[in-house]
């Protein structure tokens, strides 16, 4: 028996969201201004980034405040959008 998505988190709670680009790209500033747009603004000690071992892509992993699914749904829903973000975990 498979449980509803709804009841897997309890909301509100903290998340890890992670996104990965191109170390050209200004990716850690990108991330935030999208995470920031859905009221999700964590604090500078929550944010991680880390640069490849060849040094071509940088991830950037954010813990945030979520605050429902919906929330959640639309930021990964801007991070695909954007052809900055290659990959979002």
């Amino acid at each position: 028996m498979s449980t509803p998505e709804e009841e897997i988190f309890k909301f509100p709670c903290r998340f890890p969201i992670k996104a990965m680009g191109l170390a050209t790209e200004d990716i850690f500033g990108l991330f935030l201004v999208i995470l920031k747009s859905h009221g999700a603004a964590p604090h500078p000690d929550d944010m991680v980034w880390r640069k490849s071992g060849q040094g071509k892509y940088i991830s950037v992993t954010a813990t945030i405040h979520a605050t429902s699914r919906q929330q959640l749904d639309a930021i990964y829903m801007d991070l695909h959008k954007d052809e900055r973000i290659r990959y979002v975990l």
